[in-house]
Parts: C-alpha cells; sequence; structure tokens
C-alpha cells in the first residue's frame, strides 16, 4: 500500500465549454454520474441554466464531484463525455497510479463517505462544503494497480448480480403499484352523474407559522409541512417544531387520527399523489401552509375520498391545473373543482371495501419486496468497503461462495 495526496494522481481538470452543446451531466449520491437525460426527471427539472457556456468539462474516466453535496455521496467517477455545472469539480484520474474503476467503488464506500463529510467545512450538515483544496490535501492508501484491477473487477461482477437482484424487486413493485392504481380506478369508476369535490368535502389549508419561530426542540408539537406528506403515509425525517407555550388559538389547525392531509406544493412525485391519513404515530401535529386537511361530509366516505384523491382520474384532473413557475401548486379551490362519478355513500363503502383487500395484499408483497431490496443495498455497500480495504481476498471470496450464501440468505429471509 503507498500513501498518496490526491493531488498527485487526481489533479482538478479546469477546462470549460466555449459553446455549452456538450453532454449535461447529472451527479446523484444515488447513481453518480450520468447523462441527465438519463438521471433527471420532471421534479427536478427547474432550474437548469439557458447557456451551459462556461461549464465544466468532463472526460470519461474523469472524477466527478459535487462538492455542495459531498457529505451526502455525490459524486462519482463519469463513463461518459460531456460537461457539469461550474459549481463542480471535475478530477483527473491518472492510469499510472489508479484504476478509475478501482477509484469510483474506493470513494463512494461508506468509508470514504464518512471521511468526505469530516473533512467537509460548514456551520450545519446541510450547508457543509468539500473544496478542491481540502479534497486535493487529503491522502488516500493505494494498492498497487494489479490488485486495484482485481479489486474492481471483482467488485464490477459482485454488484451487477446484486443490481440485477434489486432490479428485478424494483419491477415487481412497480407492477403491483400499477395494479393498485387499476384497482383504485375500477372502484372510482360509475356510470353516475359527476358532482364536484368541493360539495362533498371541507378543505382546511395550513396556518402561515412564522418560520423564525420555528423550534428544534422535541419536546414541542411537530408541524406537519409539504416535504412530511408523501403518498400513502407520513414521514418525519426532516422535522421543525412549534412552541407548545405559542398554540393558544389555533386549536383548528391541530390534527386528528383519521385526518385526511394533501400536500399542494408539488403534489404528485414518481410515487404518486401526497395524500395521506394521520395515524396515532404522528400525533401531536400542527397543520402547516401548504399542505391541507380534506374532511370529507355526510354524503362521502372517508375510505372513498381517499381512493378518489390517490386515483388517476384526479391526477388527470390536476396535471393541468397546476400553478407556479418554480414548485408546482395546487390551490384549495382547484381540489374542490375536481369532479366525480357521485355514488350512494353505501355502494361508495361497498366498493372501498372491496378495493382496500387488494390494496392491502399489494402493500404488504411491496413492503417486503422494499426490505429485500434494503438488505440487498446494505451488502452491496459492506461487500464494497470490504473489497476496497483489504477485509477480503477477492481472489478467494468467489471460490468460497461467500457472495452466493450472502445472497440467498437475503433472498431467503425476504422471499417475495
Amino acid at each position: 500500500m503507498i500513501r498518496r495526496r490526491f493531488k498527485y494522481f487526481m489533479p482538478e481538470r479546469n477546462e470549460f465549454s466555449t459553446t455549452g452543446e456538450e453532454t449535461l451531466l447529472s451527479v446523484s449520491e444515488y447513481y453518480g454520474v450520468k447523462p441527465r437525460s438519463e438521471a433527471f426527471d420532471a421534479d427536478a427539472a427547474e432550474g437548469r441554466a439557458a447557456s451551459l457556456e462556461g461549464y465544466r468539462k468532463v472526460k470519461a474516466g474523469d472524477f466527478v464531484m459535487n462538492y455542495m453535496l459531498a457529505w451526502k455521496g455525490a459524486y462519482g467517477v463519469s463513463d461518459h463525455d460531456g460537461i457539469v455545472s461550474p459549481a463542480y469539480a471535475v478530477y483527473k484520474i491518472d492510469p499510472k497510479y489508479a484504476d478509475r474503476r478501482f477509484i469510483h467503488h474506493r470513494l463512494r464506500s461508506e468509508h470514504m463517505r464518512s471521511v468526505f463529510r469530516a473533512r467537509s467545512k460548514g456551520i450545519i450538515e446541510s450547508r457543509l462544503r468539500l473544496y478542491p483544496d481540502a479534497f486535493l490535501s487529503m491522502e488516500l492508501e493505494l494498492p498497487d494497480l494489479e490488485t486495484q484491477k482485481a479489486i474492481a473487477d471483482f467488485l464490477d461482477r459482485e454488484t451487477a448480480r446484486i443490481d440485477q437482484l434489486i432490479e428485478k424487486k424494483q419491477r415487481l413493485v412497480g407492477l403491483l403499484r400499477e395494479r393498485s392504481l387499476s384497482a383504485i380506478e375500477k372502484a372510482v369508476t360509475a356510470d353516475a352523474s359527476l358532482s364536484k369535490l368541493g360539495h362533498h368535502v371541507k378543505i382546511l389549508p395550513g396556518y402561515a407559522f412564522a418560520s423564525a419561530a420555528f423550534s428544534s426542540n422535541d419536546e414541542d408539537i411537530r408541524l406537519l409541512r409539504g416535504a412530511n406528506v408523501s403518498p400513502g403515509k407520513i414521514r418525519w425525517d426532516d422535522v421543525v417544531y412549534w412552541p407548545r407555550d405559542a398554540v393558544g388559538g389555533l386549536d383548528r389547525f391541530q390534527l386528528d387520527t383519521g385526518d385526511i392531509v394533501m400536500g399542494m406544493d408539488r403534489p404528485w412525485i414518481s410515487g404518486g399523489i401526497r395524500v395521506a391519513e394521520i395515524t396515532e404515530s404522528d400525533l401531536p401535529a400542527l397543520l402547516l401552509q401548504r399542505v391541507c386537511k380534506i374532511i370529507p361530509l355526510k354524503t362521502l366516505s372517508k375510505e372513498f375520498l381517499k381512493l378518489l384523491l390517490s386515483s388517476k382520474k384526479f391526477l388527470g384532473y390536476f396535471e393541468p391545473e397546476l400553478t407556479g413557475v418554480s414548485v408546482p401548486h395546487i390551490s384549495g379551490d382547484q381540489i374542490a373543482g375536481f369532479r366525480f362519478a357521485c355514488l350512494p355513500v353505501s355502494q361508495q363503502d361497498k366498493r372501498a371495501r372491496a378495493c382496500q383487500k387488494v390494496l392491502k395484499s399489494n402493500d404488504a408483497i411491496i413492503e417486503r419486496a422494499q426490505q429485500s431490496m434494503s438488505r440487498l443495498q446494505e451488502f452491496r455497500s459492506a461487500l464494497i468497503t470490504a473489497a476496497v480495504t483489504g477485509q477480503i481476498d477477492v481472489a478467494t471470496w468467489g471460490k468460497q461462495g461467500q457472495t452466493d450464501r450472502h445472497l440467498d440468505q437475503i433472498e431467503e429471509a425476504m422471499r417475495v
């Protein structure tokens, strides 16, 4: 092993586009470096510069880093020529010292991600930066080139097998979600007169709590923001609070078990429409602006309302209705304007019960598939770290059948 500073074998590439016509590349903690057309989706499409002249050039084999998101792992070796934002850093890998595939695996290992996070500068985690001078001054242990290539060959082969299993699970999840949507469409489609949703619900938009008064004390009351509303569930990954002593007069914005809420900013994401039901574990919580509570009246079953709000019909209605340039937004009036086939409540309940049986079955399989994917991803990450740090002998690992055994164990434990 030889320890070398990055600046000696991965100097910066300071070349810039004069036309902006090269392939625009995207860098993510999830997939590394890809052409933007492959990696990007509509959720992230805003903000692209009108002209790409002056963007940094990237050559196939270069290491590209978004130094504002290095702490999250937004970097990797590019397989493509192209350009990236001037806010990114591009480093040339000297083939005399380092194999590009080894560098990709080594630097994207959990160990190096933690090292980069520790060397980044910033007051809070979301503001951490790993600037080129800090990166280039760091050292990396490098085995000889032959060993690097052997490790890279091993990881290319084994991670490809794991990725195939993950892709299989992803296809299953996609198929089950389509089946669930079909079941919902069948439930909400009827030969009946159309009626506006606003005649059957009350819509309460959240309160404009002043962000300057937000609290980080977990003994205060959580504020339900749009970021917390996912399709079918509430997520508290990112939480802000409101002081308990400042809740007076805000009773109507207190949420209760069973409340139906909808994120009004970017209301549709790849997983579906951001509608969820509040559970006991979500309480206490207060309703923040840009999220609304939708309260069914006597003419509308709550379970049928959830199906309506999750349906392709509702999505097809509000997609053209979205307002806002940078962040698509739907208003309470627009939600109320949705027209649906209005059935008697008894029929609504009957259809909802039948549909929920299908959804419950599909959701159980999806949950097991997602657990399996999580385990596979954890194993993939651990395998990479073990290989690039010399914890396993890649020359004998395959012969001893460890990969097959681990994958079989995961598949058996999480059989779908």
